[in-house]
């Protein structure tokens, strides 16, 4: 059996369990493509889920290999699924299976969207979890109409950062929150305006506002219900909400978590093919670093994706 490198956990604790292991290249389950994979991007936390550590049963299958989010070159596929060997693609690994941080990962041919030939693999897989988090808050969520008011919280991070190009990008009149470090940065997405988090309080310079994406969770998320118009919408994506802010600011509230979707993915790659979505990268990290960058993306505060750059 054909050997690969692999990033292996055999125990949860955080980025220190995890190591570069000889292991053996994937075997395509029925339906699945087996895929070369050039990057793989991180999300921070994605090794206190449990979903990153057990099947669909619940049932624990460790050894793990973490990241989920992939854009590399199929090896092989099943006929009539959509993708063909030499195809360069990205997608979302189902997160109870093992992830792309790896030379080969397998997945369901059925969730692997054409890679957009303007991005490098870096930045493909930078788009995957971050682009798909925006689309299903703003589209499938929301229903965003041109010319709604929109607030993100946490703008200058990756889901954030993607989120406003995304909403400017369909429309939307965006206000961004983040630090007065990131201020230019985030204007320079599309932002119609930016509030400094740390000049006062954000209720007290917004308000009327449609739809409120919240990536940070906690005491923003609670006061972030402050800003919305009666029937407006919050969308939690760090947490869910208290059921009581809704009926206690006459909203609705949503919570969701990242689904793989192969249309969605083709959707976002034609905006990026035409120029109106650029994934940001943060950091990359060679395969054999990825105790490094697992760390970087749990204790430090970046603009953007970290990534792992597999096959330079």
């Amino acid at each position: 059996m054909t050997a690969m490198l692999a990033i292996r956990a055999h125990a949860r604790g955080g980025p220190g369990q995890l190591a570069v292991e000889s292991t053996p290249r994937p075997q395509p389950a029925l339906g699945d493509a087996l895929v070369a994979v050039h990057a793989a991007a991180i999300t921070r936390g994605e090794l206190d889920w449990d979903a990153s550590w057990t099947d669909q049963a619940g049932r624990d299958r460790t050894p793990i290999t973490p990241s989920h989010e992939m854009s590399g070159v199929i090896v092989s596929a099943p006929a009539a699924s959509g993708v063909t060997t030499g195809d360069a693609v990205y997608g979302l690994i189902p997160f109870h299976r093992d992830g792309a941080a790896a030379e080969y990962a397998a997945m369901p041919a059925a969730l692997l969207a054409p890679k957009p030939a303007s991005l490098t693999h870096q930045q493909a897989a930078a788009m995957v979890l971050t682009g798909l988090t925006a689309w299903q808050a703003l589209v499938s969520t929301a229903h965003l109409a041109r010319g709604q008011r929109v607030l993100v919280q946490g703008a200058a991070g990756g889901v954030g950062s993607m989120t406003v190009q995304l909403a400017v990008a369909l429309g939307g009149d965006v206000t961004a929150v983040c630090s007065p470090a990131d201020a230019e940065y985030v204007a320079s997405l599309g932002a119609t305006e930016v509030i400094d988090y740390t000049a006062g309080r954000f209720e007290d310079q917004a308000d009327g506002t449609d739809v409120v994406v919240d990536t940070v969770g906690g005491d923003v998320l609670r006061r972030s219900a402050g800003v919305l118009r009666p029937g407006g919408i919050l969308i939690c994506i760090a947490e869910p909400p208290d059921p009581q802010l809704a009926s206690s600011h006459g909203i609705r509230t949503a919570f969701f978590v990242v689904e793989p979707d192969r249309g969605e993915l083709v959707r976002l790659g034609e905006f990026a093919e035409a120029g109106t979505l650029h994934p940001v990268i943060a950091e990359a990290y060679p395969l054999d670093q990825a105790a490094v960058a697992y760390a970087a993306v749990d204790h430090s505060h970046r603009r953007g994706k970290v990534v792992l750059d597999i096959r330079p």
